[in-house]
């Protein structure tokens, strides 16, 4: 590959990889975000996010345009001109090859995603949530504390540290060096590795761990909370005074961290993540089941949507900016999600992911019950079956985008036009009945 051309395909897979989901809030405010021993837990599974698939490689045998020696030698020329001493490069990139295991991963596409209902069972599984109660009353005054500095809520951090790492007991095995070079030699996004891969090596020469105790996963996420390593050069802070950002082995850093990258992302201490709605009213305009569309929730309970009692007890809950979700579609439950739901976007932009964050911050306290029925009748697509649907979408003149199996918001915004057509109500889900109806038009 020319150097020009790889520079400007580099270029182009930073741009794709810096992308972020626009949600239009109605009063929209600007964010920043644009070591004590664990008990003994019971062993809960770990829960990855539901229907977060990576993107399409059509050709698993597409091969670098050079050895991985060859990148290397170029890569430490472009540390070493950011910074970083020969020293600390060469003790991190010691004995490291690439790891196939990380280029499987990196392309591989699940061809069956659980439903929802099936994914929060897990999430919010009794074992994770009597732990996460446990651990609440040990580190209390810790999480105090964390809430005085930056003003988030201990049930939220203590729900997203169960969901990230099962409280620390799953923080990934995996070299982040080696992870991180591997794609950013042959991944998907090589700029976006290279990046992390970068920042990574910052903090290995900030002194904040050693390159040979720097473990996270496959993709490079790191700790408890799973950071990746730009997000730790920005947020990360050293709670406990030891000297160092350590979000490996302590909970506080961990902890204290995520409240910083979580407040400036926008967070509401004391202001819920969402409601369930107990009813929306008959020929209810499901277009508006959109992230995009944001209004008051007085406006929403002027549309005829109802809240559950004890919502209004929230201070100024009609004056909170919200979206309606529906995560099984209009057969299944239905959420009005605020600020605080955004938030935790921010930190795993996925809706299943956000839901399950909210749902356990509750379920600590004894509620976050979800009331309504799940359409357990009605499996999700396969990704074979998402593919054939946006093929027949764009097809039939409802342009779907590119059929990636990814359903998306250009996909989203073409399944409501083609159900609008069948005059079925809009809400933007993919399922078989659609998929099916389409095909035999």
């Amino acid at each position: 590959m020319p150097s020009s051309l790889s520079r400007r395909w580099h270029l182009r897979q930073l741009i794709a990889a810096s992308s972020l989901i626009l949600l239009v809030a109605c009063a929209e405010k600007p964010t920043a975000a644009d070591a004590q021993p664990l008990p003994k837990l019971q062993t809960v599974p770990a829960v990855a996010p539901a229907v977060v698939a990576p993107l399409a490689v059509d050709n698993l045998d597409i091969q670098p345009p050079q050895t991985f020696a060859e990148w290397q030698a170029g890569f430490r020329v472009e540390a070493l001109k950011v910074g970083i001493t020969p020293a600390v490069f060469d003790n991190a990139f010691a004995g490291v090859t690439p790891d196939m295991a990380v280029i499987r991963a990196d392309r591989s596409q699940p061809e069956f995603s659980r439903p929802v209902w099936e994914y929060l069972d897990g999430a919010l599984s009794p074992v994770r949530v009597r732990n996460g109660q446990a651990l609440l009353i040990k580190y209390a005054d810790i999480l105090q504390s964390i809430e005085q500095r930056y003003g988030v809520d201990r049930q939220a951090l203590v729900s997203v540290w169960g969901m990230e790492s099962n409280f620390g007991q799953f923080q990934g095995n995996n070299s982040v060096i080696r992870s991180l070079a591997t794609l950013a030699y042959e991944g998907r996004r090589p700029a976006f590795a290279q990046a992390q891969l970068l920042a990574a090596l910052q903090i290995i020469q900030h002194g904040d761990i050693q390159a040979d105790q720097m473990k996270g996963s496959w993709a490079g996420a790191m700790g408890q909370t799973q950071f990746i390593p730009t997000t730790y050069n920005t947020h990360a802070v050293d709670f406990d005074g030891d000297g160092r950002r350590d979000i490996w082995n302590s909970p506080a850093d961990a902890l204290a961290s995520t409240a910083h990258y979580l407040q400036s992302s926008g967070w509401q201490k004391g202001q819920p993540w969402g409601f369930e709605v107990k009813q929306l009213p008959a020929n209810f305009d499901y277009a508006l089941a959109d992230g995009g569309v944001r209004k008051s929730v007085s406006e929403w309970l002027k549309l005829g949507i109802q809240l559950p009692s004890g919502a209004n007890m929230a201070p100024n809950v009609d004056q909170l900016c919200a979206a309606l979700l529906l995560p099984a579609g209009y057969r299944g439950p239905a959420f009005l999600v605020l600020d605080n739901f955004r938030a935790i976007l921010k930190y795993n932009n996925s809706s299943s992911y956000a839901l399950a964050v909210g749902l356990l911050s509750e379920r600590f306290g004894g509620g976050g019950v979800i009331r309504g029925d799940w359409p357990k009748d009605e499996l999700p697509l396969s990704r074979s079956q998402r593919i054939d649907l946006q093929t027949v979408l764009s097809a039939k003149g409802y342009d779907a985008g590119n059929a990636d199996g990814i359903i998306g918001a250009n996909t989203r915004k073409a399944i409501r036009a083609a159900q609008q057509s069948l005059g079925w109500p809009a809400d933007g889900y993919p399922t078989v009945k659609l998929l099916e109806s389409l095909q035999n038009r």
